[in-house]
C-alpha cells in the first residue's frame, strides 16, 4: 500500500491536455443527485459462446441472453490473459498484467496502481461489498461488507445445517476432477446460491447510499460438480461434439501434449470428456438461475433501473477441445475470449457488440464515467460508456485486441523430461488408494507457464508471438479450432504485415506508465481526456509512416 500511496501523491499535480476533436463524443456527466448502483458479476473459467443468443444449440442461459437482448453483449471480449488472478487485477485496476505486474496466480500481493475501482467507489460516496470468489489482493478491511468464497468452502452462517461443512469436504474428495455421480447435496448449499443470498443482504442493507458490488461465483471453475436436476439436465449423449479430439494434439506442441498426459496421468478425463462437458454446461445453467433470483430481488426492489449490471467473466476453459480440460497452454479463443454483458442503468441496446473488441481491462474505467468519477492515472483500458449509451465513437479504437501469457524464460521441452508429479495439486497429501479422483493436478505449472507468447485479435485475424520468434496465424472465421496455422502464408501475408503492427503498437501502449509526473517540477504525462481513448489524438492512420 506505501507504494500505491507514493504513486497517488506523486501524480497530483499531472494534468493531460485536452485535444478538441470534432465530432467525437464528449465524457458522460452522471447528475450529482443520483449515482446509480453498481452490481458487477465475474463468474470463473467461464467460456463464451455457450448461449443460445450465441448460436449455441443448447439454452444454458436464458436470462443472461436476456440482460443482452436488452442491454449489450460484447462478443468480441477478452481477458488480459487467461488466468484468474491476474485477469482479475486487470478488471480492478484497469491494467493490462504487464504493468499492474502479477503475471501469475501466487503474487496478488504484487499488484502495482495508482487507484483502483474499489478506491474510487469509496472517494465518490459509494457502498462498496464483495460476496464471492476474490482472488486479487483485496482484503476484508478494503470494503464495506466481505463474504469471501473459494471453489471448495466459504461463508457458513452460525444457524447453517450441517450440510454445509458435509458438501465442502466432500467437494474436497473430487481433488478438482469433473464428479461423475450427481452431487449428494441439495442447491441451497451450492456456493452460487449462497452468494446471491450473500449479495441479496447487502442490497436490502445498503440504505440511500448508492453501492458496488462485486458477485463473484467461483463456478464453473473445476471441480465441475452439479446436483440434480442440472446433473441431466444436457445429458452427456446429448451435448455438442468437440471441434476436435486429442488427434489434433500433434498440431499444438509439446506443452499441450504434456498437459493431456498430465491429466489423464492423474484422472481419466479423456474417458470422461462428455460427462465433464456435461456437468459443466448443467453448472452453466444454475448460474442462470440463481443470476435470475439476482435480478428478481432488483425488480422487486425497483432498483434495475437505477444500477449498472455488468457480467463477465476472468477467462475461459478449454470444455475438452483437443482432449483438454481447464485451462494452461495457450492463447486459443476458447481460453482468452469471454463473456461480457451490459444492461440496466443507462444502457442503450444496440449491435456494438457484435464488432467492438472490448477487454477486461475497459470494465474499471468504464465503472469510473459510470460514476462520474475521473479515470486515475495509470489505467489503460478504454471506457465503453459512450458505446453502452448510444454515442459516437471512432471504431478505429477498438478495432483491435490484446492479450499475452507465460512467465518469461525458456519452454520446457520432452527432453527435459519434467515429471507429472511436479504438477501435483497437493503434493505430499496421501490419496486413497481406493479413490475414483486419483490425485488433483494443477494445469497452471512449470511447464504450461513457461515461455511467453502474445497476441492481437483483428477482424478475423488472430496472430501469436513469442520470445523466440515464432509465429501463429489463424483466420477463426475459416478454422475457429486454430488448427491450421498460416503464419509465413504467402496468401495471408497481407493480413500478417498488418497484424505485426497491431501487436507492436499493443505491446508498446500496455507498458507501464507508472509512475509518473510531476518530477523535478519539470515532467507532467499528457493522458487521455476522451474517455481513454487513444483515436481521438491520433494525426495520421497506425501503420502509417509519421514522426510525431
Amino acid at each position: 500500500m506505501e507504494r500505491r500511496a507514493f504513486l497517488k501523491s506523486a501524480s497530483l499535480g499531472a494534468m493531460g491536455a485536452m485535444v478538441a476533436t470534432r465530432g467525437m463524443p464528449q465524457r458522460v456527466e452522471t447528475p450529482a443527485v443520483e449515482k446509480p448502483n453498481i452490481i458487477f458479476i465475474v463468474s470463473d473459467q467461464h467460456r463464451a459462446g455457450l448461449t443460445k443468443r450465441s448460436g449455441y444449440p443448447l439454452d444454458t442461459s436464458p436470462t443472461l441472453d436476456r440482460l443482452a437482448e436488452t442491454g449489450v453483449g460484447f462478443d468480441r471480449a477478452y481477458a488480459t490473459t487467461p488466468l484468474c488472478v491476474p485477469s482479475r487485477i486487470s478488471m480492478l485496476t484497469g491494467r493490462w498484467p504487464e504493468a499492474h505486474h502479477v503475471r501469475m496466480n501466487l503474487d496478488a500481493q504484487d499488484a502495482f496502481f495508482e487507484t483502483d475501482l474499489y478506491q474510487v467507489a469509496k472517494a465518490q460516496g459509494y457502498k462498496t461489498g464483495l460476496a464471492g470468489k476474490n482472488h486479487t489482493y483485496l482484503k476484508k478491511i478494503d470494503l464495506d461488507y466481505w463474504r469471501e468464497y473459494s471453489h471448495w468452502s466459504g461463508y457458513i452462517p452460525p444457524d447453517a445445517p450441517k450440510e454445509y461443512e458435509e458438501f465442502q469436504a466432500w467437494m474436497g474428495t473430487l481433488q478438482a476432477n469433473a464428479a461423475i455421480t450427481p452431487t449428494p447435496f441439495p442447491l441451497e448449499v451450492q456456493i452460487p446460491y449462497r452468494i446471491v443470498s450473500d449479495a441479496i443482504e447487502f442490497i436490502d442493507h445498503a440504505g440511500d447510499q448508492p453501492f458496488i458490488l462485486q458477485v463473484g461465483f467461483p463456478e464453473p471453475h473445476d471441480p465441475e460438480q452439479v446436483p440434480k436436476p442440472y446433473w441431466d439436465m444436457f445429458p452427456p449423449q446429448s451435448v455438442p461434439d468437440r471441434c476436435a479430439g486429442p488427434e489434433a494434439l500433434d498440431k499444438l506442441g509439446f506443452r499441450a501434449q504434456w498437459l493431456y498426459g498430465l491429466e489423464n496421468n492423474s484422472f481419466p478425463s479423456e474417458k470422461y470428456w462428455r460427462r465433464y462437458k456435461s456437468n459443466y454446461l448443467g453448472m452453466l445453467r444454475l448460474l442462470d438461475d440463481q443470476l435470475t433470483r439476482l435480478v428478481k430481488h432488483l425488480d422487486s426492489r425497483n432498483l434495475r433501473s437505477k444500477t449498472v449490471i455488468v457480467y463477465l467473466a476472468d477467462h475461459g476453459d478449454y470444455v475438452m477441445d483437443y482432449g483438454l480440460a481447464r485451462k494452461g497452454v495457450g492463447l486459443f479463443d476458447c481460453l482468452t475470449r469471454i463473456p461480457m454483458v451490459w444492461s440496466g442503468y443507462g444502457v442503450q441496446p444496440s449491435s456494438v457488440g457484435q464488432t467492438a473488441f472490448v477487454s477486461m481491462a475497459d470494465v474499471m474505467p468504464t465503472l469510473c464515467e459510470v460514476m462520474g468519477a475521473e479515470i486515475p492515472h495509470g489505467v489503460q483500458g478504454r471506457s465503453l460508456w459512450p458505446l453502452l449509451t448510444g454515442q459516437s465513437y471512432p471504431t478505429e479504437e477498438f478495432r483491435s485486441i490484446y492479450s499475452s501469457v507465460g512467465l518469461g524464460g525458456l519452454y520446457y521441452v520432452k527432453d527435459d523430461d519434467i515429471p507429472y508429479s511436479s504438477a501435483d495439486l497437493f503434493p505430499g497429501k496421501p490419496v486413497g488408494e481406493s479413490s475414483i479422483y486419483g490425485v488433483g493436478w494443477d494445469e497452471l505449472n512449470k511447464v504450461t507457464q513457461s515461455g511467453l507468447e502474445k497476441m492481437v485479435r483483428m477482424g478475423d485475424w488472430k496472430l501469436i508471438y513469442d520470445m523466440m520468434g515464432y509465429g501463429q496465424l489463424y483466420n477463426l472465421k475459416s478454422d475457429p479450432c486454430e488448427l491450421d496455422n498460416r503464419f509465413n502464408d504467402p496468401s495471408a501475408a497481407d493480413a500478417q504485415k498488418q497484424l505485426m503492427e497491431e501487436l507492436m503498437m499493443w505491446t508498446i501502449r500496455s507498458q507501464d506508465s507508472l509512475p509518473t509526473g510531476p518530477q523535478n517540477g519539470h515532467y507532467q504525462t499528457k493522458w487521455s481526456k476522451e474517455h481513454n481513448w487513444y483515436a481521438p489524438y491520433r494525426q495520421t492512420k497506425p501503420g502509417e509512416p509519421f514522426i510525431p
